[in-house]
């Protein structure tokens, strides 16, 4: 499992995607925004990764433009929640790659914040 960066629970996980390339956690990061968006929708994505990388909304806004997303898509849902296309979601990684100096480290709390739901795929 070390290869992978998988493991038995969130320290060890947390540890190992440190030892990955930036491709990697970039790429692990978009695929679980995809997944947990199907599962869960969209509002959960933009949840949790609003607060793993600790971002406003302002600077969510700002984070998902500065990565390709469109700014005009930026809405929110009739209860009010904040959301983006689902199709868009992958922006947010370059975009806070952009944005702010440790944007690797606020991705790979995304992953950590999000080990249960790698566990459940």
């Amino acid at each position: 499992m070390a290869s992978t960066g998988l493991s038995a629970d969130p320290t060890e996980y947390r540890s190992r995607l440190r030892d990955q390339p930036d491709e990697q956690i970039d790429a692990w990061a978009a695929e679980l925004m995809r997944d947990v968006a199907i599962r869960r929708g969209v509002v959960r994505v933009v949840e949790d990764f609003r607060r793993a990388a600790k971002l406003d909304e302002r600077e969510f806004e700002r984070v998902f433009a500065s990565g390709g997303g469109p700014p005009a898509s930026v809405g929110r849902d009739a209860r009010g929640h904040l959301i983006v296309p689902a199709i868009s979601l992958w922006a947010l990684v370059p975009g806070i790659r952009s944005q702010v100096g440790d944007g690797r480290d606020r991705l790979i709390e995304y992953l950590v914040a999000n080990f249960a739901e790698l566990v459940y795929v």
